[in-house]
């Protein structure tokens, strides 16, 4: 079992390549996260190179990106602000280090950008993530869970708990036709009847009848 780390202590296993564990605002779960995306796979307990997310927390990463993915206006917007995970098709050649976070011509995105986290992030304009959980464990809502899940040489900040159910995000596909559809539930959609009223919600807010 490992202990909660301070702020600077977690700055500095990122610096040295080691994947960390962070909280998310309600009622989003925590996240494994770093720079290289073979340390969180390992921190997950799960083979090397499997698929991560790319967390996209920095502009400098997403204007990299521009004519890579559709990052129009609102898909930029609905990253930041429903912090949803996307997968959006590749549409030109893709940089090497967005290679980890490509599978069969789609790129995972990553969105949430809590702003208690964001020191400890901006060294780094190109981070991996995944969910903060072991393989054939639930992601961890606390960091008392995080604690009890993760080995010591994985360190987990920590953080002031807040009251509330937790999930990890829902994850979006955004087809390169402009269909949207739902590829996994999870905390943002939670709340809606089913997937349709989300999709609905998410449309009108962010892509088609959004503001600019």
């Amino acid at each position: 079992m490992t202990t909660p780390q301070t702020p600077e202590a977690v700055r500095a296993a990122l610096h040295r390549g080691t994947a960390v564990v962070l909280p998310n605002p309600a009622p989003l779960t925590h996240v494994v996260a770093g720079t290289d995306p073979r340390a969180v796979n390992s921190a997950k307990g799960r083979p090397a190179d499997q698929a991560v997310a790319l967390w996209a927390h920095h502009p400098r990463t997403l204007t990299a990106l521009d004519g890579v993915l559709p990052l129009t206006p609102g898909v930029r917007r609905l990253l930041a602000e429903e912090r949803v995970t996307l997968l959006l098709p590749v549409l030109a050649a893709a940089p090497a280090w967005l290679v980890p976070a490509t599978r069969d011509g789609w790129t995972m995105l990553f969105g949430a950008r809590w702003e208690p986290v964001l020191p400890l992030l901006d060294d780094h304009p190109v981070l991996y993530v995944s969910s903060a959980n072991r393989t054939g464990h639930l992601p961890a809502a606390t960091t008392a869970e995080a604690v009890a899940m993760f080995p010591p040489e994985v360190p987990v900040l920590a953080s002031t708990p807040t009251p509330g159910p937790r999930a990890a995000t829902t994850t979006l596909r955004l087809h390169p036709d402009g269909r949207l559809d739902l590829h996994r539930h999870g905390a943002q959609d939670h709340p809606f009847p089913d997937a349709a009223a989300y999709l609905s919600h998410v449309r009108t807010t962010y892509l088609d009848g959004g503001p600019a």
